[in-house]
């Protein structure tokens, strides 16, 4: 016998928001329309902050995509190995973005409470 799923937050509650952001890739708008199919997210400045955070994990997907198609290590002008450039920017972007998923007091997968 499965038990039974855990109560729903506070916050949240079935619902359609605004369409996503039109610069936006797919990935990013089909979180944000589960974001807002789950959540309560209706003031302006919530939606400012998801907008950001979604940004964040967009940057962070497209960094690791390219460092996934040209290596995490690359030669400088001396020969030397160098760690890609992108990697601290998806560190950085990836950090926006849990950052972001914390302002709006959402869940994070995995997170320990």
């Amino acid at each position: 016998m499965t038990p039974p799923p855990p109560p729903p937050s506070s916050n949240r509650r079935a619902r359609k928001g605004p369409p996503p952001p039109k610069h936006l890739a797919s990935p990013e708008r089909r979180l944000w329309d589960a974001i807002l199919r789950e959540n309560l997210l209706d003031n302006e400045a919530a939606l400012s902050i998801l907008r950001s955070t979604l940004e964040a994990h967009q940057r962070a997907r497209t960094c690791r995509e390219t460092v996934d198609r040209e290596g995490a290590i690359y030669r400088d002008r001396f020969n030397q190995p160098k760690p890609h450039p992108l990697i601290a920017a998806e560190r950085d972007a990836r950090a926006a973005f849990v950052a972001g998923m914390r302002a709006l007091n959402l869940d994070l997968v995995g997170e320990a409470k």
